[in-house]
């Protein structure tokens, strides 16, 4: 009873700590709306502090989903990755008017808004069109691009599609989140529509016969008809009103969104877009379509090895701990520990990873907004891990006869000392299989961080699409390189194996 009231003594501290600062967070957020609410636009400009808060760090974190040329993409240079294009230009010329450095961060376009949101970046820059449903999650500046639709298809259907209502009843892709996705549904009868998270991916789609047709941005759609003489782009002559391309705010930065308007209006009144990013970027597109292969492309696979045999390293490590202890919390005699290893696994296992991972990064991230994506993407991951591994212990450990613990216990044995030389060598050669079959797992499913923007192997496997406009090569190499790792360690936990069939 004495422990039980220490335990429960423990959460509640615990839960104290991790309730205060939300509850700070949460009235932070509700006293910021209460303010705007009630006071002009101008007092709101003169109370923010985004501004100053970032010329305070001197950095300028901005997010973006590069692999959508010319507005942003990817180039090699000293086997380094490099963020170029017309906005990635823009970017650097608002953090260089701001007097600060400029941090990219790449992540699929439809995290962007929840990355604002959480305050995981300070600005969007990625061919974001202003609509009236965005503009109720986030603030923009003044525009500075508007761009007509194109359909990119097959050269071959060239006689086939000519304008939007060809594609009736047919499957047409575009990016998740995008605002030709809306057009696609409202424009095309009984369409089947295809979102996906990548322009390189719906490309791909569309080159292996499971699109028919992608509508983007013209520049975007003329890019990749000139890297890929298979492919064809034309108009889609779809009318629709928008009020142009803009940059991205958290709700209630004013004082940064005014200053981004004198850099808005400065890039608009000397057309530095039209006559000096978009030709800088063309001639980036084109340099890098001729010298770039995807052989020559072998360090940004080796980097995400590298990050790939981290995470799962340090996740194997830390979901076998939190295994253990939860495996012997369910078995435990306690009511308490019971239910909370019960709800903490049956949670776990009943969500996806990729919840989790945004979660973590996203949610658990707009509390402590300096946690690095990768610490985010590792902690998920561990998490995950610990449940199942906790579900292969406990399985393992009633799977022996209770006649062992009676053997051991008749010899004088503690029960601390049963389960350390009876139970637990005996359970593990029995589950030694199963934890196997779980790291194995968790080396692939560690692919899913690069939805947050961690540079391992599936990350870095989409760089190169978009940096060589190459699909399937670059996939089928990193098919490859995973199945190599996952040879290795079914080698490695094979050999163990044997080792502890021959010591039993």
């Amino acid at each position: 009873m004495k422990h039980i009231k220490q335990l429960i003594m423990m959460l509640i501290i615990l839960a104290s700590l991790v309730v205060a600062p939300l509850n700070a967070f949460a009235a932070a957020n509700s006293s910021a709306s209460s303010s705007d609410s009630t006071t002009s636009s101008s007092t709101a400009t003169t109370s923010d502090d985004s501004l100053q808060k970032i010329k305070q760090k001197g950095t300028l974190v901005v997010g973006t989903s590069a692999g959508y040329p010319p507005y942003e993409f990817t180039t090699k240079k000293n086997g380094k990755t490099h963020y170029v294009g017309f906005e990635m230009s823009l970017a650097r010329q608002l953090a260089k008017d701001l007097g600060v450095k400029v941090q990219i961060k790449n992540m699929d376009f439809d995290s962007l808004l929840v990355a604002l949101e959480s305050h995981k970046v300070d600005v969007a820059i990625a061919g974001i069109n202003i609509t009236p449903e965005r503009k109720k999650s986030v603030d923009f500046s003044k525009t500075y691009y508007k761009g007509t639709k194109y359909f990119l298809i097959k050269k071959s259907d060239k006689s086939k599609y000519k304008t939007y209502q060809d594609f009736k009843g047919k499957t047409v892709g575009t990016e998740n989140g995008a605002m030709e996705y809306s057009l696609i549904k409202k424009y095309i009868p009984d369409v089947k529509e295809k979102g996906l998270s990548k322009w390189s991916s719906l490309v791909i789609a569309l080159q292996s016969r499971k699109l028919v047709g992608v509508l983007m941005d013209s520049a975007t759609a003329q890019a990749f008809a000139q890297a890929n003489p298979d492919l064809y782009a034309f108009n889609s002559h779809i009318k629709f009103k928008t009020a142009g391309v803009a940059i991205a705010f958290p709700k209630g930065a004013t004082s940064l969104e005014a200053a981004a308007n004198k850099t808005v209006d400065k890039v608009n009144r000397e057309k530095l877009i039209q006559k000096k990013w978009l030709p800088q970027a063309a001639k980036m597109m084109k340099s890098s379509n001729k010298q770039n292969t995807v052989a020559s492309y072998w360090s940004f696979f080796a980097k995400g090895v590298g990050y790939t045999l981290l995470i799962t390293v340090v996740a194997v490590i830390f979901g076998f701990l939190l295994g253990i202890l939860f495996a012997l919390m369910r078995l435990s005699s306690s009511k308490l520990l019971h239910a909370i290893a019960i709800c903490y696994i049956e949670f776990i296992r009943g969500t996806p990873m990729l919840v989790q991972i945004m979660f973590v990064y996203f949610g658990i991230g707009a509390v402590i907004r300096s946690m690095p994506a990768l610490i985010a993407g590792i902690i998920a991951v561990s998490i995950n891990s610990g449940a199942y591994v906790a579900e292969i212990i406990r399985s393992g450990i009633q799977s022996l006869p209770i006649g062992q613990t009676e053997a051991a216990r008749s010899l004088g044995m503690t029960k601390k000392q049963t389960f350390h030389y009876v139970i637990i060598p005996q359970a593990l050669k029995n589950i030694w299989p199963a934890l196997g079959n779980e790291f194995i797992t968790l080396l692939k499913d560690s692919s899913l961080v690069s939805t947050i923007g961690v540079a391992e192997l599936m990350y870095e496997t989409q760089l190169v699409q978009s940096d060589t406009y190459k699909g399937v090569l670059p996939l089928f190499i990193t098919m490859l390189i995973y199945f190599i790792l996952t040879f290795t360690l079914t080698r490695i936990l094979n050999h163990f194996e044997k080792r502890l069939k021959h010591a039993y």
